[in-house]
C-alpha cells in the first residue's frame, strides 16, 4: 500500500471517501454498502474536489497561451492539451478526458462540477477565436473542444504509442484547419 503525504490533496480526497464511507456503513451496514453507495455518498464532497482540480488543470493552458506568440495563442492551447505529458498523467490533467465517460452514472453535484469545467474548456478556447463573443464562435469552440478531449480519451485508450500520436496529430490538423 502506498503511503500518501499527510495534508495534501489526495489525503484530502481519501478522507472524504473514507467519511462517506463510514455515513454509509452507519446508515446500511456493512453488507449493504458497496463501493457505488460510498461514492453515492461522496458524491458531494468529490464534486469540490474535482471542481478544484479542474481549475488548476485549466492553469497550466493559461501558461501555455500567455507564453504563445501573438496569433499563435489557440495552437499554443492545442499543443498543451494534446502534449505527450498530458495524455501520460490523467490525474494531473483535464478531469473530463480522464474520467468524463463516468459522469453521467455519478451524483448531481458531481455532474454539475463536470459541467463548469466543460463550459471552461469551450469558454477558454473561444477566447482565443478571432469569432469570440458570436455564436459561430461558440459553436466552433464547443467543437474544438470536443476534438481536444475525444482525442486525448483515444490517445490514452490505445496501447500503441505511435497510434496515439497520430491520433493527436490529426485532432491538430483538424483545428488547424476549422480556424484557417
Amino acid at each position: 500500500m502506498t503511503t500518501v503525504k499527510a495534508g495534501s490533496k489526495k489525503e484530502e480526497t481519501r478522507e472524504r471517501i473514507l467519511r462517506a464511507a463510514a455515513r454509509a456503513i452507519r446508515k446500511h451496514g456493512y453488507e449493504g454498502v458497496g463501493v457505488a453507495d460510498v461514492m453515492k455518498e461522496a458524491g458531494a464532497l468529490l464534486a469540490a474536489a474535482a471542481d478544484q482540480e479542474g481549475a488548476e488543470s485549466s492553469e497550466h493552458l493559461t501558461r501555455a497561451i500567455a507564453a504563445a506568440k501573438p496569433g499563435q495563442e489557440l495552437m499554443a492551447l492545442v499543443d498543451a492539451y494534446l502534449s505527450d505529458g498530458h495524455v501520460a498523467a490523467p490525474e494531473k490533467g483535464c478531469a473530463i478526458a480522464a474520467a468524463g465517460t463516468e459522469v453521467p452514472r455519478q451524483h448531481a453535484d458531481v455532474r454539475r462540477a463536470a459541467n463548469r469545467r466543460i463550459k471552461d474548456i469551450i469558454g477558454l478556447v473561444e477566447r482565443q477565436l478571432p469569432e469570440w463573443g458570436r455564436s459561430a464562435g461558440h459553436d466552433k469552440a464547443m467543437g474544438i473542444a470536443a476534438t481536444l478531449v475525444g482525442s486525448v480519451v483515444l490517445a490514452r485508450a490505445v496501447d500503441d504509442a505511435q497510434l496515439s500520436k497520430r491520433i493527436r496529430k490529426a485532432a491538430r490538423e483538424l483545428v488547424r484547419t476549422a480556424v484557417g
